[in-house]
């Protein structure tokens, strides 16, 4: 599923868990640029159903996003990039914790790709 993950606002505790997951880090440090999971698989030798699951942790701490790359001969595949420049954990005055991601400026592809998920939700 593809989300926009500028309005989200992860919590704390996702976060920490994928970043303490070797595996969701593991992940992280393969993605370069946007891999599929069959590809992700094969270079950091995860199993494809851990693979899954360790995306979707990453994917509820808003770390990894899914792309949808469209195909000429009407198949679609769902590729992977990291969705943050950076996570800065902060203890405020209040003694509570705040979270800042910084995100990395949309392309147009990708700007593209979320008006297509818009317009397929509404046929």
């Amino acid at each position: 599923m593809v989300r926009d993950l500028a309005d989200e606002a992860p919590e704390l505790q996702d976060i920490l868990d994928a970043l303490d997951d070797p595996a969701c880090r593991r992940i992280i440090m393969e993605l370069d640029n946007p891999m599929t999971a069959r590809e992700l698989a094969d270079s950091t030798d995860i199993p494809l159903s851990t693979l899954y699951r360790k995306l979707d942790t990453l994917s509820d701490a808003s770390l990894v996003t899914e792309l949808t790359e469209i195909r000429e001969d009407g198949h679609h595949t769902s590729r992977y990039r990291i969705a943050v420049e950076s996570v800065n954990i902060a203890l405020t005055d209040d003694r509570e914790f705040d979270v800042t991601i910084e995100r990395p400026p949309r392309t147009t592809d990708e700007r593209l790709e979320r008006l297509w998920e818009e317009v397929r939700k509404e046929t």
